[in-house]
């Protein structure tokens, strides 16, 4: 069972995200990349970052990032790691963990709350895959 945000995990998860044809219609005109940062908290001692490129409904690429300034995505999406596990666990909606405040949005805010269908499924792909948490 891979970890969350490992490359394993970054691996499978493109592969479901590409096979789903609900994703590629919700996200047919969706151009963007995403940093994905998960930040410590009591359950976790080091950030993790996540790299995803998405483009017109498919994944082109994804992978663990050591260093946040190597990247330039259009959005970065950021939380707590409990509330990421939450997440996962289908207990947080993204977009109500947005405007709620247990993430927070860099990048164009309008647009993706365009593509708020989109966002939901790729939670809904990410909670597919069996998930080991990393743990203190």
């Amino acid at each position: 069972m891979p970890e969350l945000f490992s490359e394993e995990w970054i691996r499978e998860y493109i592969k479901f995200l590409n096979e789903s044809s609900e994703y590629q219609e919700a996200a047919r005109d969706w151009e963007g990349d995403f940093l994905f940062v998960v930040e410590p908290d009591e359950e976790l001692e080091r950030p993790m970052y996540v790299y995803l490129d998405l483009h017109h409904g498919k994944a082109r690429n994804g992978y663990v990032v050591n260093d946040p300034s190597e990247v330039n995505p259009a959005f970065e999406f950021r939380g707590k790691y409990s509330n990421w596990k939450k997440l996962i666990y289908g207990e947080i909606d993204p977009i109500k963990g947005l405007v709620s405040g247990k993430f927070k949005l860099k990048g164009n805010m309008a647009k993706v709350m365009r593509y708020a269908r989109a966002a939901k499924i790729l939670v809904e792909v990410a909670q597919k895959i069996e998930t080991r948490f990393p743990e203190k």
